[in-house]
């Protein structure tokens, strides 16, 4: 008796098992962020700087991050050595400095000071990525992902943040140990891309363009107020957090009104990524493990012959 599994079959079965010869994904992605503690949302003077990339957020997710604390900092000749407490364990990160700057401490307060009295300091998302790259430790715990973008996009995320009862919820039953509630805002990109694959060896022929046509029509037709609910919803079904109750177990479905049009068009598939180099953390949830990266991907179609994206 032979008990070896089944050889899979091999990236030319799947292409002949395809139901047609043209197949779209729409695709979503993360264009740039901000981050910031939750507290932080009610000092409108320290957000001043950040105001021009909040506006085009209309994606927040809600989690926890390790608190990192400065310990102090040395400098060797041209070496700046800072140390950071993280969760109970030490670490320091070292880098060369330009020439002519010199590190100085008036009271506990560290700064970097030029020739011409010129003060600096490293940027503290730059730290932040140095430190989670190198320890493994700085991850974002997505506990809510949600959205706002009201008449035309006249409603940003910090909107939704300042009158928000789940984030007040997740701040009254307590932040773990050692970490911090924090934001992460995100800025979708302002334009559509679809995916497309054309399988030469699919069961089913375009022969008149109609599934070409659709795709387009798709892409250059896609509201940003659909995208964005499109974007909030993948990521919520993604990462299944803690305080999300729609679209967990609902998305997706023939049944959801955003999902309509992409079925009508007959889309395949609906993408939404995350994948920002200079994010300062890992993101992760209780489903899935921590990552730089992470590109969440949904069929819409239940029937293997459908399943055409990223399964080759």
């Amino acid at each position: 008796m032979n008990n070896q599994p089944e050889n899979p079959a091999s990236p030319r079965q799947r292409l002949e098992n395809a139901m047609f010869d043209v197949e779209h994904a729409l695709g979503m992605y993360a264009a740039s962020f901000c981050t910031l503690p939750a507290e932080g949302i009610y000092d409108r003077e320290s957000l001043a700087p950040l105001m021009s990339v909040i506006e085009s957020c209309h994606i927040y997710l809600i989690g926890f991050v390790p608190r990192i604390t400065l310990v102090g900092a040395h400098q060797n000749n041209d070496e700046l050595h800072i140390e950071f407490e993280v969760l109970g364990a030490s670490h320091t990160i070292s880098s060369k400095l330009l020439e002519g700057l010199e590190l100085k401490n008036e009271e506990g307060n560290y700064y970097l000071e030029d020739v011409s009295g010129g003060r600096y300091w490293p940027d503290a998302n730059d730290l932040s990525q140095h430190l989670s790259s190198k320890t493994g430790m700085i991850d974002f715990s997505v506990k809510y992902i949600g959205q706002a973008y009201g008449q035309d996009g006249s409603r940003n995320a910090l909107d939704r943040l300042l009158k928000h009862e789940t984030l007040q919820r997740i701040s009254l039953l307590g932040v773990p140990e050692g970490h911090r509630l924090t934001l992460l805002l995100l800025s979708i990109q302002p334009k559509n891309q679809l995916f497309t694959i054309f399988n030469p060896f699919a069961k089913s022929k375009d022969e008149d363009g109609v599934r070409i046509r659709s795709g387009l029509d798709k892409l250059f037709n896609t509201s940003e107020a659909e995208r964005t609910t499109l974007y909030e919803a993948s990521l919520i079904r993604y990462f299944c957090p803690q305080y999300n109750k729609e679209f967990k177990d609902s998305f997706p479905s023939t049944n959801l009104k955003v999902l309509s049009d992409c079925y009508e068009k007959d889309l395949s598939a609906v993408v939404a990524e995350i994948c920002i180099d200079d994010l300062p953390f890992r993101l992760k949830s209780e489903v899935v493990e921590p990552k730089h990266r992470h590109i969440a991907k949904h069929d819409l179609h239940k029937s293997e012959d459908r399943r055409v994206f990223f399964g080759l």
